[in-house]
Formats: structure tokens, C-alpha cells, sequence
């Protein structure tokens, strides 16, 4: 296409001068719109990497919120089940569905416009437009910038495994898998309690 161009202003009759002025201002030309073009990629590459470390701080947080949840439930667990009479050492293990989520905070903009148009016979058409932009809320924590928390939604319990010195007698198993349950909203099927190995 270029080589077209510039055979066109070789073969044409006519003032050199002007072919060569014409010539410098098409390049320059070109020459704008590969730098408009490579501006506009790199804001759209700036906005994706903003975006992946943002998801990355947040599975962070899920990471270190996850693993205080399941301890701090394994050891309440373990509390209360030695206080019942007869249990004695207890060690529990609860195994969960998924990981916890964090859900963001976001500026959520939404714009609509209508539109009403009639034609020349007299039909007329609506047209509705909305667009919806939604940016994560930042706070600042110790001088960089942390997305803020609407919600953590934790894991699911799926099953607990409990090991108890005094599991051997049936009465007392029942009485802890009867605890778990109350505890954990489990059913009886997903609770085992074994002896524990002294």
C-alpha cells in the first residue's frame, strides 16, 4: 500500500516540492498514529496488572483468615469436648469443602441512556444503554494501599475426625459425636471418634 502511494507521487506531473511536502505529511501522519495506538495499549496493559495484584492481596488475606478460622474452631472443639466427663485428651481434625472468599468492596457506576427515535412512517423505537464500571475500594494500611472487605464468606465444614482417650466406652462416643454435631451442624455419618493411642 505505502510502495502504491509512493509510486503515485513519483509518476504524477506536477511541482516536486509539493509531492515531497505531501510525502513528509503523510509519515508524519503515521507516525502519530503508531504512538497514539501504542499509548493506548499501554494503559490497557497498566489496568490488567493493577487488577491481578489486587486479586493477589486478597488471597492473601483469605490464606491467614482461613487458617485462624479452622484452628481457632479445632481447638474450641478440642476445649469443650475434654471438659465432658470421661472424654479425657482429645485431638480434632475438621476437613472443610472449599476455601474461604473474600468479597471486595466496590465503586460501582452505572450509566443509562434512552434513546427515542421516530421514523418517517411514523414507527417509533426506544433504545436503552447501560453500562456498569466497577473499581475495588482501596484503604491505606501501614502506608500501602489495601482493598477494603465487604464480607468473608468461610469454608463449609464437610467432616470432623476426633481421636479421645476414653472413646472406648460406647456411651461417651456417643456423647462426643453428639457434641461435634451440635457444634459443627454435621451429620452422624461425617463424624467419626476413635480411641485415642496412649
Amino acid at each position: 500500500m505505502l510502495k502504491n502511494i509512493i509510486k503515485e507521487f513519483t509518476n504524477s506531473e506536477g511541482n516536486s516540492k509539493k509531492k515531497i511536502e505531501n510525502l513528509v505529511f503523510l509519515i508524519v501522519i503515521l507516525i502519530v498514529t503508531v504512538l497514539i495506538l501504542n499509548f493506548i495499549l499501554k494503559s490497557d496493559k497498566s489496568s490488567i496488572k493493577e487488577e491481578k495484584s489486587t486479586s493477589k492481596v486478597l488471597a492473601n488475606n483469605n490464606i491467614d483468615e482461613e487458617e485462624s478460622f479452622s484452628n481457632n474452631t479445632q481447638k474450641q472443639l478440642e476445649k469443650i469436648l475434654s471438659t465432658i466427663k470421661g472424654v479425657g485428651k482429645v485431638n480434632v481434625y475438621i476437613s472443610y469443602s472449599e476455601s474461604s472468599k473474600t468479597i471486595a468492596m466496590y465503586d460501582e457506576k452505572t450509566t443509562t441512556s434512552s434513546t427515542e427515535e421516530t421514523d418517517s412512517s411514523g414507527g417509533l423505537r426506544n433504545t436503552t444503554s447501560t453500562q456498569t464500571q466497577k473499581d475495588v475500594i482501596f484503604s491505606e494500611k501501614d502506608g500501602s494501599q489495601v482493598p477494603m472487605t465487604q464480607k468473608v464468606v468461610m469454608p463449609t465444614i464437610e467432616g470432623a475426625i476426633v481421636t479421645a482417650q476414653g472413646a472406648k466406652n460406647a456411651n461417651i462416643k456417643t456423647n462426643i459425636i453428639n457434641a461435634v454435631k451440635s457444634a459443627t451442624g454435621l451429620s452422624i455419618d461425617k463424624i467419626q471418634v476413635f480411641e485415642m493411642e496412649v
